[in-house]
């Protein structure tokens, strides 16, 4: 066995050193969260227990910690389902060109490029003067879908610019009607994208701060919430709610992933039978 060379070394412990950077914090608030009755919010730690955890579910002082992770769950379904349906309108829309396709996907790109704090700005305004309330289901959905709407519409892009149209031929010429081929045939290929599209839509709506910021009105989202408890909480009591949090948007990546994972093995089965049956 040849040895290996420096350089695999080297870059070894640059993405170690990567990683650490990147997770090291998650990891840090963590260890905190378990800091004893007495304990604080740095190092060393005094005691290790689970108290800060009981105290995170009693009536807090401050904040209303409880109420805007509903609040950011409900909005995250709710930006989610939208992404999905309007990012397959717009792809199967975008597959063949019609007049002011390419202004209109620039629009949609420039939404990434413009600073989120001046979007939250815009739409608070729009809302405040033209007599609407602002709110987290109002202009704080809309001002998020500024940001998830852009990635699944450029997934989808990308899914149907391979998309193989002789399936919808075959339907076609079995006598199915548009909407049947689109039901029966096209999202079930489609599925593990949406999932993903899914997934996108719902991680990105969650942890959204800027975008929320002036646009959520008197009732604040989770990462709004927290941004708040900084200011005047000084325990773990924060770093057990950051972990917990954590925790929860570590399942809803697994659960997507579990689903994207049962489609494909679905749609390989259906492939394989597919196969057998010629």
């Amino acid at each position: 066995m040849e040895p290996r060379p420096r350089s695999f070394y080297v870059l070894s412990a640059f993405f170690a050193l990567f990683v650490l950077f990147l997770y090291g914090p998650t990891l840090t608030i963590g260890i905190l969260s378990f800091q004893g009755e007495g304990g604080g919010l740095t190092f060393p730690m005094r005691g290790v227990s689970m108290y800060w955890f009981y105290d995170l579910f009693e009536q807090q002082a401050v904040g209303d910690i409880w109420g805007s992770f509903r609040r950011s769950i409900f909005l995250g379904l709710m930006v989610m389902v939208t992404t999905v349906v309007v990012s397959v309108m717009g792809g199967l829309a975008f597959r063949k060109k019609f007049a002011g396709s390419g202004i209109l996907f620039y629009l949609i790109i420039t939404a990434l490029v413009i600073p989120s704090i001046l979007i939250s700005l815009g739409i608070g305004l729009l809302f405040s003067q033209s007599g609407l309330n602002v709110h987290w289901s109002t202009s704080g959905f809309g001002a998020q879908l500024t940001w998830t709407l852009p990635f699944g519409l450029l997934i989808m892009f990308a899914v149907f610019n391979r998309f193989d149209k002789s399936f919808e031929e075959a339907a076609r010429d079995l006598g199915a009607s548009p909407w049947q081929t689109i039901r029966h045939v096209v999202l079930p290929i489609i599925a593990p994208s949406l999932i993903g599209v899914a997934l996108f839509g719902f991680t990105l709506s969650y942890d959204e701060f800027a975008r929320t910021l002036l646009t959520a009105g008197s009732y604040n989202t989770l990462p709004l919430e927290i941004y708040g408890m900084t200011t005047n909480v000084t325990s773990p009591v924060l770093y057990a709610l950051g972990t917990l949090t954590t925790l929860f948007s570590l399942l809803i990546i697994g659960g997507f992933l579990a689903l994207a994972l049962l489609s494909n093995q679905r749609k390989a089965r259906a492939g394989s039978d597919a196969g057998k049956g010629v």
